[in-house]
């Protein structure tokens, strides 16, 4: 992963969690003693990585302060970029676009955690010859979740409505060629899931089905056990 760029979309209000984490942006919830965001570094420090840029808004001052402390891996080169006010996943990609080097480029939200092998999404990813790729995981209970129904030959036929039960859904982690970052930075969509991926004609996206433990941060249930998901040990 050392020639793609990762970004880290990081500037939601986390009003989920306002009860819980007061004034900690969700990127910096504590978990097993240290902030999420030096977990979520180090992981893609091992596999590689080399440039992360992060896309703040809300609390943003709270995350640049904790970068000045250093306590960050230092192989990895992070930029920040502020956005101006509050902004849809797709118009961030848009606003940092300038700031994505390299032709292929990670993204994911700043407020999830799976610990799937990175290096095979992106071999997947070369193989399939797609410019864009949705990393998905089977999860027991898909409720919270929208689920994607992928094709034998890996390609994303749709994306499905929230539903209970066991299922496979979007992780929220993409890989995207320059040319479909250019056409999201055109587009002026809003919100990268609804506005752009959900409007992809089937067989478009490629989707790779990763068998991985995943977390949403985004409520105090889940931020409860995600000590468990991120230290590697069973829930």
């Amino acid at each position: 992963m050392t020639d793609i760029d990762v970004t880290l979309l990081a500037g939601g209000l986390g009003s989920r969690m306002r009860g819980v984490s007061g004034d900690t942006p969700k990127v910096l919830a504590p978990i097993a003693g240290r902030a999420f965001l030096g977990h979520l570094l180090d992981h893609l420090a091992a596999y590689g990585a080399r440039r992360v840029v992060l896309c703040l808004g809300h609390l943003a001052d709270r995350v640049t302060a904790w970068l000045a402390q250093g306590d960050t891996n230092r192989s990895l080169d992070v930029v920040c970029q502020i956005e101006p006010s509050q902004m849809g996943s797709a118009a961030a990609l848009a606003y940092i676009r300038k700031d994505l080097k390299a032709g292929t480029v990670l993204v994911m939200s700043g407020d999830t955690f799976l610990d799937a092998d990175l290096r095979a999404f992106v071999a997947s990813h070369r193989l399939s010859g797609a410019e864009a790729s949705v990393l998905c995981v089977e999860v027991e209970d898909a409720a919270r979740f929208g689920r994607v129904e992928v094709g034998p030959d890996s390609r994303v036929r749709r994306f499905l409505d929230k539903a209970p039960g066991r299922g496979v859904i979007n992780a929220g982690v993409y890989l995207f060629s320059a040319a479909f970052l250019d056409r999201i930075a055109a587009s002026g969509a809003s919100s990268l899931t609804r506005d752009v991926l959900h409007k992809m004609p089937p067989g478009t996206l490629h989707g790779h089905i990763a068998k991985a433990r995943f977390i949403d941060m985004g409520t105090p249930e889940s931020l409860a056990v995600a000590a468990s998901v991120i230290g590697g040990r069973e829930t």
